[in-house]
Order: structure tokens, then C-alpha cells, then sequence
């Protein structure tokens, strides 16, 4: 019934009310915010669980579904003030205020859609961010060691990212551009997870042995959820029902079918034989590098971002797993971070009206691109050094890794108690 609300609202024209409220923008966020959801749970958990081995299918939905419900409580005690709050004095590095969601009133506003709806709409943005980062170090942590990193990494590195460029930190003054979450999101969880991989070693047996996913099916499953979830995720960014959400939908659509292509080709050429999780891959690399980008390009702009993303994602993905060895199990690192960082430099090319993009006559690519470069170090950075730290401690004080024997038998039935397949 709620569902068929909001879709009858978003139809009807839209109507404002006193304090600016306008019901159209209301409802379409109101959507998008269910939506990007939808990507964490059951999307990313179906992709993510599809991709592992039978014995660890529970261990990653466990963790997905548990960071969702830790990070919405953390979200309303003080994190949605961090990211969006006043700092004051310090407003440049990180927000105050805002404790249990003191301000998110019934009668409070931003912009023309209600305080708690943005509230709401922007707590999905932080679930799906650390849910990420369970990619790198599937089938080998602890489940205390997921909880503790994902609740203390919300704080250090989320939160503070997050109001640099959208909480009116020191990137936003600077102009720097990332629509719906290049550096936020996917730069972020892409070096939080390479570090993490990193910290914690490869799987046993890698990369000897083969580790393929147990269930394509719920690959495509998620895979298929996350691509219609991102529409609310960039869409919705523009935080209102207008031309902006609009553009922002069609270039996301033309990012992903043509990073799956560009994916698929590589695959094809390099091994012969196109895969289905190729093309599924090749369709996160396309959605993940047009985020920052997608309120601020055209069609040609979408166009071009998902065909590079294709092509430089698989590449990535083939050097960092066969020749660094690294063990970023899911390839986070080179689908999102390396996508998120090609997209938010991209978005100075294409955001150009020489390339359909949608900046006015004085704009320059060059002072924008430095502009982008910046952001793009600076959560690198950040990032980095905080997750390595973060990881050490929680390694010291309860340990990241379970022990080998528990790693043969499965996460499933040693973390949980519980098998996936009772066949």
C-alpha cells in the first residue's frame, strides 16, 4: 500500500506546501531511498554470496544484513551528525551535533523534502559503503572483528569524507564534484579494502588454487538488483523529481550496458570465451565509475565513462589478481576504487559541453581536473593510513582472522552454526 503511495504521488503533479515542501521531489526520494537499500539488502548480499564458496555463503549475508542494522542505529546516535552536522569551527573537517537525531523533526526541512527524508535517503549511502569492503576479506574474518572495523571506520573515515563533500567541508568549498558517491563511497570502500586484503593475507590456498563462485544464479540475481537500485542511488542524488534525476537515470543505464560490453570483449579476446560473470562485473564497473559523475554529464558522457570503465576495471582486476597476488577476494579495489577514482577525474573531462556535458562557456577542464585530483588524493590518503590503523588495533586487541582449520571447514558452521545447502 505504501509502495502505491508513493508511485500515485510521483505521477500526480507536484504540490508545495508551506516550508517549501514539495511533494513530487518528497516521493521520488522517498523511492530512491528504498531503492539503495534494495542494493545492500538483498542486492550486494545476493552478488557478494553468490561469489564465495558454499561454505561461506551465510557468513557473507550474515555480515551484510548485520552492518545494515548496525550502521542505522550508529547513523541516528551521532554519525548523521558527523557527515552533516555544523562543526563550527572545525566545519571544515567534520560536523557536530545532531546527537540521536536531535534536529530530524517532523517539521524540519532541507531544501523542499523533509530533514528525515534526507536523513533516511543518506543512512542507505552509509550501509552500503562498509558493506563493500566485505568483498576484500570474504571468507577469513571474524564476525567481531567485522562489526568492530565496520562501526569504527563509519566514524573515522565515512563521516568525515562524507562532509568534506556534501556536508560543506573543505572539498565542497573547493568545488570539488562527485553527484552521488565517487570518492564517498566507492573510492573509499575500494581502499579500505585493498588495505584490508592486504593486512589480513590471502585466503589459504590462494593463488594455487582455484576459488570460482559456488552460485552464478545468485550473482546475476544480485548483480541484476544492484542495477536497478542504482538508479535511486545517482538519481536520487539530485534530491529532487527534476531534469537533473532525470539525466542522472539515462547516463547510469548507458554506463552499465556499456561497461558490460567493454568487459565482455576484453574476456572474450583475452580468453576466448565470454563470461556471465564477466558481464555482470563489467555492469558494477560501468554503474560504480559513472556515480560521481552522473548529475553533471550527458548521454556521450555516459557513453564514453562506461566504455573505459570496462576495459580499465578488467584490467586492474587482472593485474592486481595475477600479478600482485593480492587477495581482494571480490575485487573491490579494481571494480570500485579504481572506477571511482577514473570517474571522478572523468567528471572534468565530460562534465564539458564539448563533450554534451552540462557546465556553461567559462568552464575549464584543467582547473576542474585539479580540482578532482585533489579530492581524489586526499580520500586516498585518509583512507588509507586510517583503515591500516584501525585494522592493527582491532588485530591486537581481539584478532582479524580466524585460524586455519576454521577457514577449511567454513565460516558458515564455525562463526554461525548453520550451513547454506542442508543437502
Amino acid at each position: 500500500m505504501t509502495c502505491l503511495l508513493i508511485l500515485l504521488l510521483t505521477l500526480l503533479p507536484s504540490v508545495v506546501f508551506a516550508g517549501d515542501l514539495n511533494t513530487g521531489d518528497t516521493a521520488w526520494i522517498l523511492t530512491s531511498t528504498a531503492l539503495v537499500l534494495f542494493m545492500t539488502l538483498p542486492g550486494l548480499a545476493l552478488f557478494y554470496s553468490g561469489l564465495v564458496r558454499a561454505k561461506n555463503v551465510l557468513s557473507v549475508l550474515m555480515q551484510c544484513f548485520a552492518i545494515a542494522c548496525l550502521v542505522s542505529i550508529m547513523w541516528m546516535v551521532g554519525v548523521y551528525g558527523l557527515a552533516f552536522g555544523d562543526g563550527g569551527s572545525i566545519n571544515q573537517i567534520i560536523g557536530l551535533g545532531n546527537i540521536m537525531a536531535s534536529d530530524v523533526t517532523l517539521d524540519a526541512m532541507n531544501g523542499t523534502i523533509p530533514e528525515v527524508v534526507f536523513f533516511m535517503f543518506q543512512m542507505t549511502f552509509a550501509i552500503i559503503t562498509p558493506a563493500l569492503i566485505i568483498g576484500a576479506f570474504a571468507e577469513r574474518m571474524k564476525f567481531s572483528a567485522v562489526l568492530w572495523f565496520s562501526a569504527i571506520w563509519l566514524i573515522l573515515v565515512y563521516a568525515p569524507v562524507c562532509h568534506w563533500v556534501w556536508g560543506g567541508g573543505w572539498l565542497a568549498d573547493k568545488g570539488f564534484m562527485d553527484f552521488a558517491g565517487g570518492a564517498v563511497v566507492h573510492i573509499n570502500a575500494g581502499v579500505a579494502a585493498i588495505v584490508t586484503a592486504l593486512v589480513i593475507g590471502n585466503r589459504k590456498g590462494f593463488p594455487e588454487h582455484p576459488m570460482a563462485p559456488h552460485n552464478m544464479t545468485l550473482v546475476v540475481a544480485g548483480g541484476a538488483m544492484l542495477w536497478v537500485g542504482w538508479f535511486g542511488f545517482n538519481g536520487g542524488s539530485a534530491l529532487g523529481s527534476n531534469n537533473s534525476a532525470g539525466m542522472a537515470i539515462a547516463v547510469t543505464h548507458i554506463s552499465a550496458a556499456a561497461g558490460s560490453l567493454a568487459w565482455m570483449v576484453c574476456e572474450w579476446i583475452k580468453f576466448k570465451k565470454p563470461s556471465v560473470l564477466g558481464i555482470v562485473t563489467g555492469m558494477v564497473a560501468g554503474l560504480g565509475t559513472i556515480t560521481p559523475a552522473s548529475g553533471f554529464v550527458g548521454p556521450l558522457g555516459g557513453l564514453a565513462i562506461g566504455l573505459l570503465a570496462g576495459v580499465v576495471c578488467f584490467f586492474a582486476t587482472q593485474y592486481i589478481k595475477r600479478v600482485l597476488k593480492i587477495d581482494d577476494s571480490l575485487d573491490v579495489f579494481p571494480v570500485h576504487g579504481v572506477g571511482g577514482i577514473l570517474g571522478t577525474l572523468l567528471t572534468a573531462v565530460f562534465y564539458s559541453n564539448s563533450f554534451g556535458g552540462l557546465a556553461d562557456e567559462a568552464y575549464s577542464i584543467v582547473s576542474q581536473l585539479g580540482i578532482q585530483a585533489i579530492g581524489v588524493v586526499a580520500t586516498i590518503v585518509w583512507c588509507g593510513v586510517i583503515t591500516f590503523i584501525i585494522l592493527k588495533v582491532i588485530d591486537r586487541v581481539i584478532g582479524l582472522r580466524v585460524n586455519e582449520d576454521e577457514e577449511t571447514e567454513g565460516l558458515d558452521l564455525v562463526l554461525h552454526n548453520e550451513s547454506g545447502y542442508n543437502i
